[in-house]
């Protein structure tokens, strides 16, 4: 009988410790990106953990295969701003709709002018996954969706309308909404969410200069108007 070299020994003891560190890493990975974002989470929120039917029946993330269906035309301000915050935080990296879809979906709803429209897309960019981030989230059949918790008009709204003067349209507004934005996916086939609380400023152009309300910009997340 042969028994095994030091050597020998050493070298199976450093390929199971590389075995392990490599599971332990894609682990990570996989949480990392389940939780990655276009900007970081508040204080508060909650990690990954086991899903159950009650944190999965929050709100279904529903996305339609393939297309987009368009925001539905509205002139209440309050409506508006909840349709837009649930577009830009519903998504599902499972189906045939891209990140591009998402961006067309909102900005068709943008400035009618066009004025506001390339800095919408740039505000788009701190709320939605890059192509590359949405690509790995797919792998793992991640979904977003948003639990709105609360629509206001920010207290400093009137003395911004004030500063602005004819620079605003009749019937610029804004809201700076609160909620809870959720995440679900799969690991090793079995399901994970994430929850994180989140808050931000949509502003907004409705009556009397237009018949339906306009999306023109987005705060930064996390950075709402007080």
């Amino acid at each position: 009988m042969r028994y095994p070299t030091r050597s020998e020994v050493v070298r199976r003891r450093h390929l199971i410790i590389a075995g392990l560190a490599l599971g332990l890493l894609l682990v990570a990975v996989f949480i990392y990106s389940l939780q990655m974002g276009p900007s970081p989470a508040r204080p508060g929120t909650t990690g990954v953990a086991p899903a159950t039917p009650r944190a999965m029946t929050t709100k279904a993330p529903v996305s339609p295969v393939g297309a987009l269906a368009p925001l539905r035309p509205t002139s209440d301000p309050d409506a508006f701003a909840r349709l837009v915050a649930d577009a830009i935080f519903e998504w599902n990296t499972a189906t045939l709709v891209g990140r591009a879809e998402h961006v067309e979906q909102l900005v068709a709803v943008g400035d009618p002018t066009g004025e506001s429209s390339p800095g919408l897309v740039s505000d788009l960019d701190n709320y939605l996954p890059t192509e590359e981030i949405w690509a790995e989230l797919a792998q793992y059949e991640t979904a977003q969706w948003l639990a709105i918790e609360s629509v206001v008009t920010p207290t400093l709204w009137d003395e911004a309308e004030a500063q602005a003067g004819d620079e605003l349209l009749p019937g610029t507004t804004a809201f700076t909404i609160e909620g809870t934005r959720h995440r679900s996916g799969l690991w090793e086939n079995q399901p994970v969410v994430s929850e994180h609380e989140v808050a931000f400023t949509v502003f907004i152009v409705c009556a009397p200069s237009y018949a339906q309300c306009y999306l023109l910009r987005l705060s930064r997340l996390d950075e709402p108007l007080d």
